[in-house]
């Protein structure tokens, strides 16, 4: 995997740990791999592979070998793998979870694919965990009140609230971003404690309450709260302007949202 990925957008600046040496080859990706034990959903060893040519789809060879498809010099394909670094159990428990459905869907003679299975791709490509201490902050976001929460009150946000793309396709999206630019959001209560664990620590923490959090909630479509990403603090320069938030192409008004629509509020 030769391509580089030179300039890190700082919404993606949490993967540099695993580009420390550069951008890895599958070879270096596939070390790492098995350095830490990693598994996929039925506790494969992980292994990074090129596209082979078979029945099974991405998820079931995943699965079932613990191959994880990745074309060679390709952008997304490395994000999906360094997000397989960085949230090894949350994304074994998302194959899992994608599997079980596929095969209750086959026993019923179904093709469809259903809303858990939507709602995990939807996560799987363009998700966004928004890990706080002040659930109203949240609550504000949810209701597209942008200025409350990026204006009026950002030096609070900045303190009590933690924005981490899990998404590899936004990832890849941030390399160049675009207006509108938009991620699929889950809030994650924290505590002080945890905000003021180191970088890798928090991550592992993390990662383990997404893993029990997926593995035990039913998802739909509609539970992730749409994020525009360029909104976040220090996602881009011009957002330190007040009248950046004005932009209505990005801070749109609220939609309805069913009650307790966030699986991060269970």
């Amino acid at each position: 995997m030769t391509q580089a990925v030179e300039e890190f957008h700082p919404l993606s600046a949490f993967l540099r740990p695993w580009l420390s040496a550069g951008t890895p080859e599958i070879s270096r990706l596939n070390a790492i791999a098995r350095e830490c034990g990693l598994v996929t959903g039925n506790g494969a060893a992980l292994r990074f592979v090129a596209p082979p040519a078979g029945a099974e789809g991405y998820e079931e060879r995943a699965f079932l070998t613990g191959e994880i498809a990745t074309r060679p010099d390709n952008r997304h394909d490395l994000f999906n793998a360094l997000i397989w670094l960085a949230f090894p159990l949350t994304k074994a428990t998302l194959n899992r979870r994608h599997v079980a459905a596929l095969r209750e869907a086959r026993a019923h003679a179904s093709t469809a694919r259903g809303p858990l299975r939507d709602a995990l791709t939807q996560f799987d490509e363009c998700g966004v965990v928004v890990a706080g201490s002040c659930p109203e902050l949240w609550s504000a976001l949810c209701a597209h009140r942008w200025r409350e929460v990026f204006v009026a009150r950002r030096e609070e946000l900045l303190c009590t609230t933690r924005f981490l793309v899990f998404g590899h396709a936004s990832h890849d999206a941030l390399a160049a971003p675009f207006v509108g630019l938009c991620g699929k959001a889950l809030f994650v209560e924290v505590d002080d404690a945890w905000l003021q664990l180191p970088d890798g620590a928090a991550l592992a923490a993390l990662d383990a309450r997404l893993a029990v959090l997926f593995d035990t909630c039913s998802f739909s479509p509609r539970d992730w709260q749409p994020l525009p990403l360029l909104g976040i603090p220090g996602a881009t320069a011009d957002n330190v302007r007040a009248d950046y938030y004005d932009d209505r192409r990005q801070f749109r008004p609220a939609r309805t949202m069913r009650s307790g629509s966030s699986p991060g509020n269970r």
